[in-house]
Formats: structure tokens, sequence, C-alpha cells
């Protein structure tokens, strides 16, 4: 599933097609994707101006004065811009035409995306519970700190949990914890103080040298101008399993935490 560098990727490269247009039409090829499209997309965009896309957590927002259009690519979706004459794919589920006369598609293979609404001066219920993006200045090591102390769970469900933190998914929480030397088997509310200070400044480093890779690609995800992410070339523990550590050398071991795959170095993370 895409992460918060993904996105941003996506974010970030389709802004300027986006930005300050006005959306002539919306087509809905299927009335569903995870969950049922609400009517206000198709009956309330069209004429609209972008003002801004925004991404809160792994969501997309389309900013109009009528509401904005909450995007959530889900483990294989995808958006491009296009000129209107390229020939439909399979899956190409949403078509949102602007004045520029490109099209932006929106392909989901799986259909665990969303198109949602959200409408002016509202919080989606999706987004409301949501925790602080791991770049802004109101995530730092005190905070995961604080937010650990009496839980029992291990420290990468812990990171996993989008009510602590947003955006940081299976791939960004592994690598932040070979990174910050700490096992992802610790509980999270048994971890020092100056621990999770040095696990949040390598999220945060992580993170943003992703994005500035383009992302990490990973069976599906690619940016919308269809060229891959690098940063999966250069991950030292996802993935890795039975690998030498490229820190030590002692193979990588891994399990299951929280249904999903994790990768670790039993010798340099304690």
């Amino acid at each position: 599933m895409p992460e918060l560098p993904e996105v941003e990727t996506t974010r970030a490269g389709l802004a300027p097609h986006l930005t300050g247009r006005t959306i002539a039409a919306v087509t809905l090829r299927r009335p569903d994707l995870r969950w049922p499209i609400p009517p206000e997309v198709a009956a309330q965009l069209p004429g609209q101006r972008i003002d801004a896309i925004r991404r809160r957590a792994k969501y997309l927002l389309l900013d109009t004065h009528a509401g904005s259009a909450l995007l959530h690519l889900g483990m294989s979706g995808s958006l491009r811009v296009l000129a209107p004459d390229v020939p439909l794919r399979a899956h190409d589920h949403v078509d949102i035409a602007l004045d520029s006369g490109q099209v932006l598609r929106f392909n989901d293979p799986r259909r665990f995306g969303c198109l949602l609404w959200q409408a002016p001066g509202e919080t989606h219920a999706l987004l409301r519970d949501l925790g602080p993006e791991p770049l802004d200045d109101a995530f730092d090591g005190a905070y995961l700190f604080r937010a650990s102390r009496g839980r029992r769970a291990p420290v990468k469900a812990f990171l996993m949990d989008q009510r602590i933190i947003v955006g940081v998914g299976n791939i960004y929480a592994t690598e932040a914890l070979h990174a910050a030397g700490i096992s992802p088997l610790r509980e999270a509310g048994r971890i020092a103080r100056e621990r999770y200070v040095r696990l949040a400044a390598e999220i945060r480093r992580i993170l943003a040298y992703a994005i500035g890779r383009g992302g990490t690609t990973l069976r599906d995800f690619i940016s919308p101008d269809g060229a891959p992410g690098y940063f999966e070339q250069e991950l030292s523990a996802y993935g890795r399993g039975g690998l030498p550590c490229p820190s030590c050398g002692a193979p990588l071991q891994q399990a299951l935490i929280a249904q999903r795959t994790t990768v670790w170095c039993p010798r340099c993370q304690r």
C-alpha cells in the first residue's frame, strides 16, 4: 500500500496540473470503489476551481469552494493527468476533466481506494481521529514518549497506529526502527525517552529522503508521470529477511507483527 512518501510524491506531481484549474466534468464509470461514491462528487465538482491539492495522512484532498474531493489510493490505485483521447484501460473508474483539456484519471484494479466528499468547514470522519503528521513540528520524540506510556503493544504496531502518527506504514516503520537500533518486538511503553528522540529523528529523516527519491516502488505504485520511486533500491531491512544486515552482517530475522511482515537485525536492534 502506498505510504506517506508515495502519496506526497503523487500530490507534488499533480499540483502543477490541477491547482487553479476549473473542473469541466466528472465521469464515474462505476458507483463505488471501496465505498459508494457520494452524489456530491458528480453534482458539485463540475464548474468548481481547484484551489489546492492537499495531503492528510495517506489521503489526498482536492479543495474547491463547494467542498473537497477526498481520495485514497488503496492498495493499487494511481492518479494520472492525461490527454482526454488516451485509451481507457481496465479499472479506469473515474475521470475528472479540466479546463486545460486534460483529464485526471483514477485507476484502481483492486478497488480498495476511495473517492469521497468533505463539505466546507467539516472534517470527514476518516480524518477526525488521525494523529500528527510526522514531518510537522508537533511530532517529535517527546510526543512519542508521552503517547507510548502504558502501551504494551510492540513498538512496530504502535508506530503503524494512525491515531498515534499518520502515514508511517510497514515499509517506513521497519526502516526507521532499524536505523534507530530499536527492536520492533519491544513493548512501546518500555522504551526510554532518549530512544524515542532518536526514533522520531530517523522517521523524519527517512520519510523526507524517500520523498526526495520519489517514494518506494513495490508492486503497484508509480508516480503520476509514470516514473517509479527509487527508495526501494536503498532499503536496509524491509523485504530483506534472511539477508545480511547492512550494518553488522548478521542475518536479518523476519516475523509477523500486527499481521504485517517485519524484518529486523537481532544484533543491532534491541
